[in-house]
C-alpha cells in the first residue's frame, strides 16, 4: 500500500515520493541505490573520470530495452537531461543539474538546452562534462530525474506523456499497468524486456492508496494487503508482533510560510510559531518512527569528522528557536503583532489529506491556540496531495505543511531547496547570504570547507525560520513475514523481493 496517489510518471516533472518509488521500480538510470544507499551500476557498465574530475565517460549496457522493444541508448539520456533543464518543461527539479556544464545558464534561459554538458559519443557511450567536481555525482545519477527518456514516446504522447500507464514507457524490472492518472489502485508486472529479468522473482505487485492507517491495518489482517502503515496507537500496541517494522528515512516534515504575505515576512512571528510547538509531543502523537526535528536537514544522515552534521549546524540561538519555549514564544508573538500593527493573527494551514498530515495540522492548530489564545485563529485545510501541491506551486496558500526526503545522503539535497529561486521554496523565503553560501559550497574542493559552508547556511535558515522543522519522518508498518528481499532505503525496491 501507499498513503498517497501518483502525481506523474514523467521523470522530468515528478516531485513526490510515491511517483519516484514507482519510477525506481519501473525505470532505470546509470546507477541505482543498494540497501546501504550506495550507488551501484545499473545501465552503466563502466565509468571513467578525467584527472581534473570534470569529465565522466560511461559505457552503457547493450541489452537495456524499453517496454516498447526499442534499445535504451546514450541519446535517451541526452534527450532526457536536455528536456528537464529546458525552461519550457518547467521542471521543479531542473536545479539539481547545477554543476553539469551550462546547466545553470540553461535553467536561467541564457543558453540553449543543447549546450548542456552531456553528449552521446556512440550508441552506448555517454560523456558528461562538469563545471566543477561533484562529490555526490554517482548518487545523483541514481535519482529518477536523471533517468533516460524515450524521445519517440515523449513526442508521441505529447502533454499526456507520463499521465497514465498507457502513455508511459518503462525500462526497469517492472512495467506499470492500470494507472489512469486519477485512480487509487494499479499494479506492476514483471518486465519481460528487462536485462536482469532472471533476478526478478515477483510476477506482479498490486498497489492500493489507503490514507487511513486503521483501514489499512484491517485490510492487512484480512490478508488483502502485505504491508500496512500503522497509526500511533496501533504502533504502540503491535510493537512485539511478528511483521512490525520501523521505516526511518532521511526526511523532514516542516512548515512553510508564504513570505509574500506581509504578516509572514516577520521573522519574529515565524520564530514565535516555532517556539510554541512541542516537537516531542507531536512526535509522540504521530507514534511509529517519528522524532522531533530541530533542523531542516535530517539528523543521522551525514557525519562530519565523526559529528552529526545537524550538531555542527546548531548553536545556542537556533536550539532555543527550535525548542518548546511557551513564555518566550508568547513574548515574541506579542512583539511581532505590535510590529505588524495587528491585534490578531488569522491564517489557513494547508496540509495533505492522509491521517498523519491531518494530525500534524490539528496539532499545530491546537498548540498555537493554546499558546496565543484569542490572538490567533488557525483553520486547517486538508486536500489530496495533487491539489495541495498545485496550491503550493501557484503560491495560493498562507502556510502549509510540507515534507522533504533527501534525494541522496548529503545536506545539499535539503538546503538547495531553500535558495531564493528554487521551485520547492513555495514560501519564497529569501536570504542573500544563504544563497551565497549554497553557491560557494558547490565550487570548493575541500570536503571539510564545503560542510562548514552548508552548516552556516542551515544555521541561517533556522535562525530566520525560513522553514519551521516539525518532525523527522519515520513510520511504523506491518510487513507480511513471508516477504523477503525487499530493499528499503527511503524508497522501496522490489527487484529482488520474493515471497517465501
Amino acid at each position: 500500500m501507499t498513503s498517497a496517489e501518483i502525481i506523474t510518471m514523467d521523470p522530468s516533472k515528478a516531485t513526490d515520493a510515491t511517483s519516484f518509488t514507482q519510477m525506481e521500480n519501473t525505470m532505470e538510470g546509470l546507477y541505482q541505490l543498494d540497501k546501504d544507499n550506495q550507488a551501484k551500476e545499473a545501465l552503466a557498465t563502466k565509468a571513467a573520470q578525467s584527472k581534473d574530475g570534470l569529465t565522466w565517460t560511461f559505457d552503457l549496457r547493450k541489452d537495456g530495452k524499453w517496454s516498447n522493444g526499442q534499445a535504451v541508448t546514450a541519446k535517451d539520456f541526452v534527450y532526457s537531461w536536455q528536456r528537464t533543464v529546458n525552461p519550457k518543461t518547467a521542471s521543479q527539479y531542473s536545479y539539481i543539474f547545477s554543476g553539469i556544464k551550462n546547466a545553470d545558464a540553461i535553467v536561467a534561459g541564457k543558453k540553449a538546452p543543447s549546450s548542456l554538458g552531456v553528449k552521446a559519443l556512440g550508441k552506448y557511450k555517454l560523456q558528461v562534462k562538469l563545471d566543477h567536481k561533484l562529490p555526490y555525482f554517482k548518487l545523483l545519477l541514481a535519482f529518477p530525474v536523471f533517468f533516460p527518456e524515450d524521445q519517440t514516446a515523449v513526442e508521441k504522447y505529447g502533454s499526456k506523456f507520463g499521465t497514465s500507464s498507457k502513455t508511459t514507457v518503462f525500462n526497469g524490472p517492472f512495467v506499470q499497468k492500470g494507472w489512469t492518472g486519477a485512480n487509487m489502485s494499479w499494479k506492476m508486472v514483471k518486465n519481460k524486456n528487462y536485462w536482469n529479468k532472471s533476478a526478478v522473482k515477483l510476477a506482479q505487485i498490486n498497489f492500493m492508496v489507503e490514507k487511513s492507517p486503521s483501514t489499512a491495518y484491517n485490510l492487512y489482517q484480512d490478508g488483502k494487503l502485505d504491508t500496512a502503515i500503522l497509526s500511533a496507537q496501533a504502533a504502540k500496541n503491535l510493537q512485539k508482533q511478528a511483521g512490525y517494522v520501523i521505516r526511518k528515512n532521511n526526511g523532514t516534515t516542516y512548515m512553510q510560510f508564504n513570505t509574500k504575505l506581509a504578516k509572514f515576512k516577520s521573522t519574529k512571528l515565524r520564530q514565535a510559531v516555532s517556539m510554541a510547538l512541542d516537537r516531542k509531543a507531536l512526535a509522540k502523537t504521530l507514534g511509529g518512527g517519528f522524532t522531533g526535528a530541530t533542523t531542516f536537514t535530517a539528523a543521522d544522515m551525514t557525519k562530519v569528522d565523526g559529528q552529526d552534521f545537524t550538531q555542527l549546524a546548531q548553536d545556542k540561538t537556533t536550539k532555543q528557536i527550535t525548542s518548546y519555549h511557551k513564555t518566550l514564544a508568547q513574548k515574541t508573538f506579542k512583539e511581532a503583532l505590535k510590529d505588524l500593527q495587528l491585534k490578531k493573527l488569522s491564517f489557513t494551514l494547508l496540509t495533505a489529506d492522509d491521517d498523519s498530515s491531518k494530525a500534524i495540522g490539528e496539532y499545530i492548530q491546537s498548540a498555537l491556540e493554546t499558546a496565543f489564545g484569542k490572538q490567533v485563529s488557525v483553520k486547517v485545510q486538508s486536500l489530496p496531495t495533487k491539489s495541495q501541491f498545485a496550491k503550493m506551486d501557484s503560491g495560493n496558500f498562507e502556510a502549509c505543511v510540507s515534507g522533504w526526503n533527501a534525494d541522496f545522503a548529503d545536506p545539499i539535497s535539503f538546503l538547495d531547496c531553500m535558495t531564493s529561486t528554487n521551485g520547492y521554496n513555495s514560501g519564497k523565503w529569501s536570504n542573500k547570504q544563504y544563497d551565497q553560501l549554497i553557491a560557494k559550497s558547490k565550487t570548493v574542493t575541500s570536503s571539510s570547507q564545503r560542510m562548514q559552508l552548508l552548516a552556516k547556511a542551515e544555521n541561517i535558515l533556522m535562525t530566520d525560520q525560513g522553514v519551521t522543522p516539525l518532525v523527522q519522518s519515520g513510520s511504523a508498518w506491518m510487513l507480511n513475514t513471508k516477504v523477503k528481499g525487499l530493499i528499503y532505503n527511503g524508497s522501496y525496491y522490489f527487484e529482488y523481493a520474493y515471497l517465501q
